[in-house]
């Protein structure tokens, strides 16, 4: 009775569905986010007509802007395929993240249900903002790719995605919702590569909307605990796009743009713990935690969001063939993540400095320590080479230095461009030729590039590319930060009470939750200046009460002191409770900066930092 009740209840719904659609052609998806069970979201997809006996019904292995294998499909059950009388056809899992059906000529429908990434994230490795979150009248995070699939050949008929929600949550997405009701949601794309670049975020509404030269932005945020409001930060995200949009100029590829910013409960012991983001040529999904002091998280933004928001430019408007028609079962991956993520990152470091967001000392400072991290990674292994075989091992361990040595080579090659042009032209003027060149719907071979950048710019350029990019050679940094008039220094670093480096200096008892003092280190200086001995057990710090649970807390709090402020204690040292006051100092430490020589290059280097 239970199998023939939910084939009924899904020709009702087909005959009911088909009236509406709008093409006989288009892939046509329904969610139900009235019917969460068990944490599960059930999808019902109508198939396009298939002439063939077989066909193969993918979820993705993995997405754009990701570059490990995640297997979305793992997140997939009760997978079934209806004729057009509800009768079931065979259906054979081929793996992971693919379904083979028969009869596919006969095929009318698919359901299945969809578990969420978050409550187990320790099972997997996906990140967190490509991930999924439900949590039935509260918030459903649908990173579309988690949900939905595509069947083999059909990827490019258009899609009508229906979504059907309670009146309380409202789904922020850049798309246009086509129906007028509370209750239902309907976009339609073009394509299936267009729906898994558009996110949703279904909660309670709390966002703000504001316009930036013409691009319309949505700043959505979900904090369940209501720690905060998009309300507190969009200010700063308003100040960000701003000075954004008016480095990046001429450049514009979207009218509307939206930020669904996540806050993760830390304390719930099973929500997000993969904090960063994932871009969108129209969107970011933001994944933060909801612990986080207003001002941190503000600025933890700026530098996320920024980085994401100029994926616009590359690859998102500038991109290779791999990009454009981009395998979700089994991607060749692009050899120029030194553009898409270096370049980004390059831009969302200089545009702050170009703007007066940061100083010129902090700017140097960000460069010092990508130089430091870029130094702890493999630095003779070709870029190129790593970035078309990023997927793999060895490849896959050095991916994280595209956003270190990534940025250091857009500096190499601005600096080239601004030394050779006498200050006119930089690398932004270089995207921008590109973006000309190229464009959202054309895209280049990666053989070609190379020579593309070296006709728009100098043959300096082409050579630079050549042997440090493709090439196994370690740049030198310091002959190129020369010719803009910087060089190396000594910079003294003020540094956090409970972390130097890598290491904590405190210690958790997992079985009491309590913090003390590691007993095998010497006290640093915030210590030894309030009396605190290794050992101590910390009970408090500012009258607020910490353990294992807030830890985090703990030292996001920490960050925000500066030397000299009041700070009070409540340790226990041989059972006995004891209260301490004081003043904040904070340790320090001495490492390789940069700064700049005012009596040399000054005019060249203005261009290079303000031009």
């Amino acid at each position: 009775m239970k199998k023939l009740f939910l084939v009924l209840t899904t020709l009702a719904f087909i005959g009911s569905w088909q009236v509406n659609a709008q093409s006989k052609n288009a892939v046509q998806v329904k969610i139900d986010l009235n019917a969460i069970e068990n944490d599960q979201v059930p999808v019902t997809v109508i198939a396009p007509k298939i002439n063939s006996s077989e066909v193969i019904y993918h979820i993705p292995k993995i997405v754009p802007g990701t570059y490990s294998a995640d297997n979305y499909g793992k997140f997939v059950e009760q997978f079934k395929a209806y004729d057009k009388k509800g009768a079931y056809l065979d259906v054979t899992k081929i793996d992971d993240n693919s379904w083979k059906i028969s009869n596919a000529n006969k095929l009318e429908s698919i359901s299945y249900k969809v578990n969420d990434t978050y409550d187990v994230e320790d099972t997997h490795d996906i990140f967190s903002p490509a991930g999924s979150n439900i949590d039935a009248g509260k918030n459903i995070l649908l990173n579309t790719h988690c949900f939905i699939g595509f069947f083999e050949n059909y990827a490019e008929n258009a899609y009508q995605l229906t979504v059907e929600h309670p009146e309380s949550l409202w789904g922020a997405t850049s798309m246009t919702d086509g129906n007028a009701s509370n209750t239902i949601d309907l976009f339609a794309t073009s394509r299936y590569n267009e729906l898994v670049e558009n996110p949703i975020m279904y909660s309670k509404p709390d966002y703000k909307t504001f316009k930036v030269n013409g691009m319309d932005i949505l700043i959505a945020v979900y904090s369940p605990n209501g720690v905060h409001t998009a309300d507190e930060v969009a200010p700063a995200m308003e100040t960000m796009m701003t000075a954004q949009k008016n480095f990046l100029g001429s450049i514009n590829t979207t009218p509307k743009y939206s930020v669904l910013i996540y806050l993760s409960d830390m304390q719930s012991g099973h929500d997000a713990q993969g904090f960063g983001a994932l871009e969108h040529p129209t969107a970011t999904t933001v994944v933060m935690p909801e612990q986080m002091p207003v001002g941190d998280l503000a600025e933890q933004l700026k530098d996320v969001v920024s980085h994401e928001f100029f994926h616009i430019v590359t690859p998102l408007t500038i991109h290779s063939k791999e990009i454009q028609n981009f395998d979700f079962s089994s991607p060749k991956m692009s050899e120029h993540l030194w553009m898409y993520e270096g370049v980004t990152e390059y831009f969302a470091n200089l545009f702050q400095v170009n703007q007066g967001l940061i100083s010129e000392h902090d700017f140097y400072a960000r460069i010092a320590s990508k130089m430091t991290n870029a130094a702890n990674l493999n630095d003779t292994m070709p870029f190129t080479e790593m970035s078309a075989n990023v997927l793999t091992k060895p490849y896959k361990d050095q991916y994280l230095n595209v956003y270190e040595k990534g940025a250091l080579i857009g500096m190499c090659i601005d600096i080239i461009i601004r030394e050779k042009s006498n200050g006119s032209r930089g690398i932004l003027d270089l995207m921008r030729k590109l973006s000309a060149e190229y464009g959202v719907h054309k895209a280049f071979d990666d053989s070609e590039l190379f020579g593309k950048i070296t006709a728009l710019t100098y043959p300096e350029v082409g050579a630079f590319l050549q042997k440090y990019v493709a090439g196994p050679n370690p740049i030198p940094y310091d002959a190129y930060l020369a010719k803009m008039g910087v060089t190396k220094t000594s910079v003294k670093n003020p540094g956090n009470p409970f972390i130097k480096g890598q290491m904590p200096t405190i210690d958790i008892d997992q079985q009491t939750k309590q913090i003390s003092v590691r007993s095998d280190l010497e006290p640093n200086v915030f210590f030894m200046n309030l009396g605190i001995k290794p050992g101590d057990q910390l009970l408090e710090v500012n009258q607020k009460a910490y353990n294992l649970d807030n830890i985090y807390e703990l030292i996001m709090a920490s960050q925000t002191w500066q030397e000299g402020d009041q700070v009070s204690v409540k340790i226990k040292r041989d059972g006995k409770e004891q209260f301490i006051k004081g003043i904040v100092q904070l340790p320090s430490e001495f490492t390789v900066g940069f700064k700049a020589d005012q009596n040399v290059q000054k005019t060249l280097r203005e261009a290079w930092l303000k031009g």
